[in-house]
């Protein structure tokens, strides 16, 4: 499907908006009614992500540009990645994530614009990144102190490294900025066919009063359209 079926779609379904687009793909989006929900990554990588500190003057000016065509075209959140690892303490990787975080939050707090630090496994698709565990992210958006800088629960990602899915949401839902879904094993469909409970965890979600967005991010392996459609019957809680 063409990007223009995609958003035609998108909207056809009652769908938001779209995550991690290209800012030259944004006008598509607004043709049919949709919102870029996440911008994505600037400067930086999954694997040479903002856990760097002597990359941070490089990744500063392009980081900051997205901040500011995010908020020029409505887009709420702005994804950042921690990196790997490569032999860094978690307390460093820490300590350089604040920093960089501290030297571009004013500028999402005067735009408008969350900046969702993203957590991934480090077990089966990102070997040693840095941000894969739930307490490890949100001791940086905790020093960070800012509205607008929270965390990406990327749920399919927790499910493979802790579990524990809902009560860890609602002990932490104050530093999350927006969710991503997908089912496990396999990143399919989140439907009954996978481990996770999804319409328990989207109850919970709806009940803590979560005011953001949850963007479904799987490869189906069904027929996409149908398979989408039951995705949404399932969280229209």
């Amino acid at each position: 499907m063409s990007l223009e079926d995609i958003c035609r779609e998108a909207a056809r379904l009652g769908l938001k908006g779209l995550d991690l687009l290209p800012p030259d793909q944004w006008p598509v989006l607004k043709k049919y009614g949709l919102i870029p929900t996440l911008a994505p990554a600037a400067g930086h990588t999954l694997t040479d992500g903002i856990n760097r500190r002597e990359a941070h003057d490089k990744i500063e000016p392009a980081f900051r540009e997205m901040i500011d065509r995010a908020a020029a075209f409505g887009a709420p959140n702005v994804i950042a990645l921690s990196g790997n690892r490569r032999g860094m303490s978690d307390e460093q990787g820490i300590d350089n994530c604040v920093a960089f975080l501290n030297r571009v939050k004013a500028q999402a707090e005067d735009k408008g614009v969350t900046i969702c630090l993203e957590l991934l496994n480090s077990k089966v698709n990102h070997p040693d990144y840095q941000c894969d565990r739930t307490a490890w992210g949100v001791e940086v958006v905790k020093r960070v102190n800012s509205p607008r800088v929270k965390l990406l629960y990327d749920i399919y990602h927790m499910q493979i490294m802790e579990g524990d899915i809902i009560r860890t949401i609602r002990n932490n839902i104050q530093w999350i900025g927006h969710f991503h879904t997908a089912g496990n094993p396999g990143r399919h469909e989140p439907d009954e066919s996978q481990e996770l409970n999804y319409r328990a965890i989207a109850l919970a979600i709806a009940e803590l009063g979560f005011q953001g967005y949850v963007a479904h991010e799987y490869s189906p392996v069904k027929d996409p359209l149908k398979s989408l459609e039951h995705v949404i019957e399932i969280f229209d809680v």
